[in-house]
């Protein structure tokens, strides 16, 4: 299985030989350091525009067609720039490019300058952790998700409709950004909306509706590689397990169900199958083919599980 994973595109390799061989930092170092001249990154640095844009746009393509598009369309800006941060390409490489944004990039909602944010948290929330890793001056943004939460505690997209009730798939994306924000900056002024988030979904078990106990969704704990912005149980556990590694604590016991979702989508052969791909323009795939093997879907999940397990065996031993 691991000499599977290991046959990789550098951008998943590395994690690979970080989070489930537990290399030694020069091994995994000199993975990670490929991914700006192999693979993904290298193939998705080169579609970058001269005045730092993807695709000629900030969230969407410049000229997208709204009303015939088939799907949401995944090459823009912030989109490019989110898949390049979590491949693991080191911000140098990409030096300028966020003084590029603040000079050439809009929103397309209100034409408001790009690192300040605009009114989606799902977008913001990307936003927050693109800017933080690009060393772009989002101070202004780090405080408006506080600032944005609702009173049951998460956060939905369509506040500026008049939601008041918060999303999960809203919710999970924020709480993403702002656990980037805290663990690279180490400034704790988020800590406290982010944990009040995540007690959101930790109250509802990741899954189901707290006033009647229903799932949320069937799609919840369906899977599929890249995240996207869709909430699934997998990618809330890896939040979970991401934030507890920060704060030093070990894991909520509220997480189990979904734990198990995790483990039951698992196939004898010890692999996980992409379950569907969203529509929408892409510049070149980056997973197999729904009902296939996923060598990204597989990782994170064996990871999750770990994680889970070696608490399990510590609470266990009494340690």
């Amino acid at each position: 299985m691991i000499e599977w994973l290991l046959h990789s595109d550098p951008t998943l390799r590395w994690q690979v030989e970080r989070d489930l061989l537990h290399a030694p930092p020069a091994v995994w170092q000199a993975t990670r350091a490929r991914v700006a001249t192999e693979g993904y990154c290298a193939r998705l640095l080169k579609l970058q525009d001269q005045d730092g844009q993807w695709a000629g746009g900030a969230f969407f393509p410049a000229g997208h067609d709204f009303e015939n598009a088939d799907g949401q369309p995944w090459t823009a800006t912030t989109w490019s720039l989110k898949s390049l941060r979590e491949w693991g390409l080191d911000a140098n490489v990409l030096v300028g490019t966020a003084e590029l944004l603040a000079l050439n990039s809009r929103w397309e909602y209100d034409d408001l300058p790009y690192w300040d944010g605009e009114v989606d948290c799902c977008i913001n929330a990307m936003t927050l952790a693109n800017g933080v890793w690009l060393g772009a001056d989002i101070s202004k943004l780090a405080g408006w998700f506080a600032e944005h939460q609702l009173a049951d505690g998460g956060w939905n997209c369509e506040w500026v409709e008049g939601s008041v009730r918060s999303s999960f798939h809203s919710t999970l994306n924020v709480l993403r950004g702002l656990l980037y924000y805290e663990q690279v900056t180490g400034d704790g002024s988020v800590k406290a909306a982010r944990q009040t988030g995540e007690e959101y979904l930790l109250q509802r078990r990741l899954m189901y509706r707290l006033s009647t106990g229903e799932p949320v969704a069937p799609c919840v704990t369906a899977f599929s590689y890249p995240f996207r912005w869709r909430y699934s149980t997998l990618r809330a556990v890896d939040h979970f397990r991401a934030a507890a590694e920060h704060d030093g604590t070990p894991p909520d016991p509220r997480l189990a169900e979904a734990v198990g979702t995790i483990r039951a989508a698992r196939r004898p052969d010890g692999t996980w199958t992409q379950g569907f791909r969203q529509s929408g323009e892409v510049w070149f795939e980056e997973d197999v083919p729904p009902g296939e093997p996923s060598k990204w879907l597989t990782f994170h999940a064996l990871r999750a599980l770990a994680w889970w397990d070696a608490a399990a065996e510590q609470l266990a031993s009494g340690e």
